[in-house]
């Protein structure tokens, strides 16, 4: 697929998507969406690719919304129509990703840019990150799973007084809260990343896919969070990759995960 919105670069086991819309502060539309699933999807079917960092283009922002133009009319039906296959296609889509995902918020995540660096596995931000859910000023709620991310990552009061007051938070606010795991100079923002995404990478990508599932579980009020954990870790026994990690550990040795 031929992206317009994005670029996608790879760097030995990591591949890097930047939103590319700067004129527009890399605001989410409906093409913009679409081609995320896609490369999302790619990546995770690439073997070699061991970790995806998701940033955005320039030096302001990550993604600075969504874009309003494309919905202002739209009837309550739409309305619905428009989270619901966000929320699938895109953000409950990268949240339940097999690779992991971090997040590089590189300036504004507004709207539909904190949703989706919410749906990221974890998130490291630049010193001049703003982050919000302005949505309420708007007339209308976070539809891209906002209301129930925000409240699990921060607590219930402290996004209660973010989305009620449609505020931003600047990034010590956010590392305050536990919004973003680090908060660093811009210039080194992608370099930290690629230092997890290193640390990731050495370790087995079919534990990592199964961590992911029971972690994610655990929020899920419809699954059983313990037992999802009880049947990954069983399920790691008929791994090759536990075979070597195993094997290595008791040898002494780096494991060198075949990855099945």
């Amino acid at each position: 697929m031929k992206y317009e919105n994005l670029l996608i670069t790879t760097d030995k086991e990591v591949a890097i998507i930047t939103i590319n819309r700067p004129t527009k502060l890399n605001a989410l539309n409906k093409a913009t969406i679409e081609e995320l699933h896609y490369a999302f999807k790619a990546l995770e079917k690439d073997k070699n690719v061991k970790v995806i960092i998701l940033t955005g283009s320039g030096e302001k922002a990550f993604v600075a919304g969504a874009d309003i133009s494309e919905f202002a009319s739209f009837s309550e039906k739409e309305g619905a129509k428009l989270a619901a296959k966000g929320q699938k296609q895109l953000f409950d889509f990268v949240e339940n990703l097999s690779t992991p995902v971090i997040a590089a918020v590189n300036g504004f995540a507004l709207g539909g840019g904190l949703e989706l660096a919410m749906a990221c596995h974890f998130r490291v931000a630049s010193h001049n990150a703003r982050m919000g859910l302005p949505e309420v000023s708007l007339g209308v709620i976070p539809g891209y799973g906002g209301t129930q991310r925000l409240p699990q990552l921060i607590g219930r009061g402290r996004a209660m007084e973010m989305i009620l007051t449609a505020g931003m938070i600047d990034a010590a606010k956010a590392l305050e809260f536990g919004l973003v795991n680090y908060v660093v100079e811009q210039e080194h923002l992608m370099d930290l990343c690629k230092k997890f995404a290193g640390k990731i990478s050495n370790n087995s990508p079919v534990a990592i896919s199964y961590a992911i599932k029971a972690i994610n579980a655990g929020f899920n009020n419809s699954i059983n969070g313990f037992k999802t954990e009880i049947e990954a870790f069983g399920s790691c026994f008929g791994t090759s990759d536990f075979k070597e990690g195993t094997t290595a550990f008791l040898e002494k040795r780096k494991a060198n995960f075949p990855g099945a």
